[in-house]
């Protein structure tokens, strides 16, 4: 009987503390990481590629490349290496694609700030407001907005198709001003004009200090990634010697590619972590 009692205590032990220690914790994380996925790709321009399809080119991007190295230098470490490159191709354009727009949006918001403020000041209705920037919007916000005004109409609920945006939108600068909207909308407030004023305000001298910072790091960024592809180009020339690849085709030339490619990755992130600005996280999402 004490032997019972005492395994049931242990069972009801270590169902209060799991949750505290893997599951959770675990699920977070997942569901966190295939967030960042999901708004990278949107951010992109490839918000309906599901996430599986990405996985699928990665894995033959990676076949390739290696398959390609496999048969030109023979050599086991190349081919490691190479399908590991062609396994990051598209996750980094994906990425680069994805900064490069977001970066491009921070110089409109401030105008669809404007736009809004115009549109409440005319007496306009919040969700009338958001469904002009269909029209009046900057181009490269248009089709969300057109999407997102075409769904009110359908369905009437604003907080539902505010998520929707937000989602297609997937930037933190939009998260912001449309649960500002939504709070306007829910508690209602006579101050919704100052407060995108002074947002719109805040945006033009973010999206100014950022570009100037970028403008003075872009020669050490390019001369830093100069510097970690030269190594690898070099290599790729002198594989075109036999000899070469007969000195690479060992324990020691194995040895010296593998430490080659980590000093190489760390040296890469962290140019990349020093010369990172600051990136605001999504609200609600």
């Amino acid at each position: 009987m004490s032997l019972a009692l005492g395994a049931l205590l242990g069972l009801g032990v270590l169902l209060t503390l799991a949750p505290l220690l893997w599951p959770a914790k675990r699920a977070r994380a997942d569901g966190a990481g295939i967030s960042r996925v999901r708004d990278e790709l949107t951010l992109a321009g490839l918000g309906a590629v599901p996430v599986a399809v990405i996985v699928v080119i990665v894995a033959v991007l990676a076949m390739v490349t290696g398959a390609i190295a496999q048969a030109v230098f023979n050599v086991p470490a190349l081919t490691v290496v190479a399908a590991t490159l062609g396994a990051a191709l598209l996750p980094l354009l994906v990425r680069a694609r994805a900064a490069r727009r977001r970066a491009a949006n921070r110089a409109v918001w401030p105008d669809v700030v404007d736009h809004l403020v115009a549109s409440v000041r005319a007496g306009m209705s919040l969700p009338d407001s958001l469904g002009a920037l269909a029209d009046l919007g900057p181009a490269s916000t248009r089709a969300s907005f057109a999407a997102f005004d075409d769904e009110y109409r359908r369905t009437g609920n604003f907080g539902a198709c505010l998520d929707r945006l937000k989602s297609t939108l997937a930037d933190p600068v939009a998260d912001r001003i449309l649960e500002t909207l939504r709070m306007a909308r829910e508690v209602g407030g006579s101050d919704v004009t100052a407060v995108l004023r002074g947002l719109a305000g805040y945006l033009r001298e973010d999206a100014a200090l950022r570009a100037e910072v970028v403008a003075r790091q872009s020669w050490i960024r390019n001369a830093a990634r100069l510097g970690v592809a030269a190594p690898w180009l070099l290599l790729v020339v002198l594989a075109s010697r036999p000899e070469t690849i007969a000195a690479y085709d060992s324990a020691a030339g194995a040895a010296l590619i593998i430490a080659g490619v980590a000093v190489t990755i760390v040296a890469y992130q962290a140019m990349v972590t020093l010369g990172r600005l600051p990136e605001e996280r999504r609200w609600f999402h």
